[in-house]
């Protein structure tokens, strides 16, 4: 299969790089600044590019031939609106190509269990994080309307960090997950896994999931 990974550099796209490359796939790793992608491992089967998820003629050029593209960009704080502009230009470079397209997004507008708030409207919602929810909502919104692009929108849980890369998750789809403790978490090697799994067999064809322990 080959893979394309947009924000390849990123701490969830350089993940789902090293896991296709060990899963034997053939991958294209794409970021805006090329000297980044010097920290992937070399391998014959790893392939770099420069290109701008938000510009729909580098996603139409870059996609060609690839199976599944993958987009794990995250802007920096006060560059939220990047999100959306990433997404618009991702379902309008891949419209009618046949390539999928696996859309890392956000938690905030999952359902919390036991309530019917989402995890936005929680009194203890951090402040500091409702610019890049907004922009995930928006993102969400976005690509729910593409008819013509074979989408998957994948949720992370609450809490996703560095950790342990155990090959074990659990799925929902517009429910936040939670382990016996209430806990919702997923170390970021194991979201990576979630990811490939998803593009190797797909289950979630315009529609979004979530994953988390």
């Amino acid at each position: 299969m080959r893979v394309l990974v947009w924000g390849a550099t990123g701490a969830v796209g350089s993940r789902v790089v090293h896991d296709a490359l060990a899963r034997g796939h053939e991958v294209t790793a794409v970021s805006r600044t090329l000297s980044r992608l010097a920290t992937l491992p070399a391998s014959p089967a790893l392939h770099i590019r420069r290109g701008d998820a938000s510009d729909p003629d580098d996603v139409a050029a870059l996609s060609a031939g690839h199976d599944v593209a993958i987009s794990a960009t995250r802007p920096q704080p006060g560059q939220e609106a990047e999100l959306v502009q990433a997404a618009k230009g991702l379902v309008i470079g891949l419209r009618s190509s046949g390539v999928r397209l696996i859309l890392v997004g956000g938690a905030a507008g999952l359902i919390v269990p036991g309530t019917n708030h989402m995890l936005e409207d929680a009194p203890d919602f951090p402040a500091l994080l409702r610019p890049i929810a907004l922009a995930c909502n928006e993102q969400f919104a976005l690509v729910r309307e593409a008819d013509d692009v074979d989408w998957t929108y994948v949720s992370p849980p609450a809490l996703l960090e560095p950790g342990t890369r155990t090959g074990t998750y659990r799925k929902g789809t517009d429910h936040l997950l939670t382990d016996a403790h209430g806990n919702s978490h997923l170390s970021i090697e194991d979201f990576a896994i979630a990811l490939l799994d998803e593009a190797e067999q797909p289950q979630h064809i315009r529609h979004r999931f979530t994953v988390g322990y």
